[in-house]
């Protein structure tokens, strides 16, 4: 476990992960100032690396942190939160030992080297939430999702969502129509010939379709695209050496490699039919999120997404473990448009000079043109080797006008949420705020035409939420 005397050399957001996160019941919030909206009912749900230390030893990435859940739930009486670890086989298991026994994206699971490819990944469970009529779904990359109940958190268990059998994997980075209420996502197929798993989902999370493809190796593939009546599937340069995993000797985040030779792969399916209408391979670079995607009027697709020119973000979010980055490798917003019956990139323009992070759209909007992109970005004259994202910001993509929440020095956003009002045509932005100045946790609530103005309400959360990954809004009507 990390000291004081280090924490004191480090910047502020190390304290919220320097520390396992503690747990804790359905609790009343405090108003630290102003008020609560009127038509703001919900609950917002958020995802995250709650622990990332076991037995005096620090996890090796992240990535590798015990998924632990969120929920604000926002009622005619106020709101009330509740903090719990997703209850997963090899969180149990750890507990008990006080020790890491498994092996993760950046962990290699202790014991002879030669056996260390007999033990299984550890479900951590921590990347997002999709929230369904009846239960949350935590999920994470390598594995199925898990249930939980959507007041208390309490985990019900592994969720096949409906019919799928065996191992499988659905990634965090879900996509829910707004038109139509299905929801797409995917999942890799890593052994023994790597495959692309397509899902269709309907509104209660039950998959009624499945496609599949095969890929050219393990491609590290985090997130994808829903515009229109296309799914797009950007494959960036990185691809898996399985070798060193397999002898123990190395964990597979350090084993994934940049091959830029490769280029982009563009993946352009049919959302109705999940058939592949065509595919190109475009320039390497490497995309974690998107903010969203849309047909233009003339029929091609426009996408945007925050770009990265290599893979050099993976050591830099492995850094943020240890609570000290030194890697500079931030990414840009970009828009690109390709023609979806070749697949091939028709242009490139960067929108957004400026480091950032976590893109989104309201849920109302995605698959369709938004004028908004929300964002995660740094202060002026912050240090962003060393610091964590500082700002929240709405990007008007019509005009390019940027408007900025500074959240002040030391205080640390999560990515900004829409939330539509319930009773008028307004919306709010929230973000749950890590104060490193008091050693606090709080969620801000802004008015979403005026994120340069001061939050209209800040609730007091009873302990530290480390810095989580993603979340989402459920609305109560």
């Amino acid at each position: 476990m990390k000291t004081d005397t280090k924490i004191s050399a480090q910047k502020s957001w190390a304290k919220a992960l320097a520390h396992p996160a503690a747990e804790f019941p359905l609790t009343q919030l405090s108003v630290k100032s102003g008020k609560i909206p009127e038509g703001l009912r919900g609950t917002l749900y958020r995802n995250g690396p709650g622990r990332l230390e076991r037995g005096g030893k620090t996890a090796g990435h992240w990535f590798d942190g015990d998924g632990a859940i969120l929920a604000v739930h926002f009622t005619d009486v106020g709101a009330a939160a509740v903090y719990r670890y997703v209850q997963t086989a090899g969180y149990q298991a750890e507990e008990k030992a006080n020790k890491f026994l498994y092996t993760n994206y950046g962990m290699i699971a202790p014991g002879p080297a030669w056996l260390r490819w007999t033990k299984s990944v550890k479900n951590a469970a921590n990347t997002s939430v999709l929230a369904l009529p009846d239960r949350l779904l935590a999920l994470w990359e390598g594995g199925p999702p898990h249930s939980l109940d959507l007041q208390t958190l309490e985990t019900i268990g592994i969720d096949n969502l409906g019919n799928l059998q065996g191992e499988f994997t659905y990634s965090a980075h879900y996509k829910r129509d707004p038109l139509t209420g299905n929801i797409f996502n995917f999942g890799i197929t890593p052994r023994p010939i790597p495959k692309l798993n397509i899902y269709k989902s309907d509104r209660t999370g039950t998959i009624v379709q499945k496609a599949t493809i095969p890929l050219e190796g393990i491609a590290l593939l985090h997130d994808f695209v829903l515009a229109g009546k296309y799914l797009i599937f950007l494959i960036p340069p990185v691809r898996l050496n399985l070798v060193p995993v397999l002898a123990g000797i190395s964990s597979y985040g350090d084993s994934f490699e940049w091959k830029p030779e490769l280029g982009t792969q563009v993946l352009v399916f049919d959302a109705e039919t999940l058939s592949l209408v065509s595919r190109s391979e475009a320039q390497p670079w490497y995309q974690w999120h998107f903010a969203n995607g849309f047909v233009k009027k003339d029929g091609s697709v426009a996408i945007d997404l925050v770009r990265f020119c290599d893979f050099r973000s993976n050591q830099r979010l492995k850094e943020v473990a240890t609570g000290e980055t030194r890697t500079d490798a931030e990414g840009s917003l970009w828009r690109l448009c390709l023609n979806p019956e070749t697949a091939e990139v028709i242009s490139a323009e960067e929108l957004l000079d400026k480091p950032c992070e976590f893109p989104s759209v309201p849920a109302s909007e995605i698959g369709q043109e938004s004028r908004y992109i929300y964002l995660a970005m740094y202060r002026p004259g912050s240090d962003i080797v060393a610091e964590r994202y500082e700002a929240i910001a709405r990007l008007d993509t019509q005009t390019g006008n940027l408007t900025i929440a500074d959240c002040g020095e030391n205080r640390y956003p999560t990515e900004p949420i829409y939330v539509p009002d319930i009773s008028s045509d307004k919306g709010w932005i929230i973000t749950v705020i890590y104060d490193g100045n008091s050693d606090k946790s709080e969620v801000w609530i802004f008015d979403s035409e005026g994120l340069d103005s001061p939050p209209i309400c800040q609730l007091e959360l009873p302990g530290v939420i480390p810095l989580s990954f993603h979340g989402t809004w459920k609305s109560a009507v």
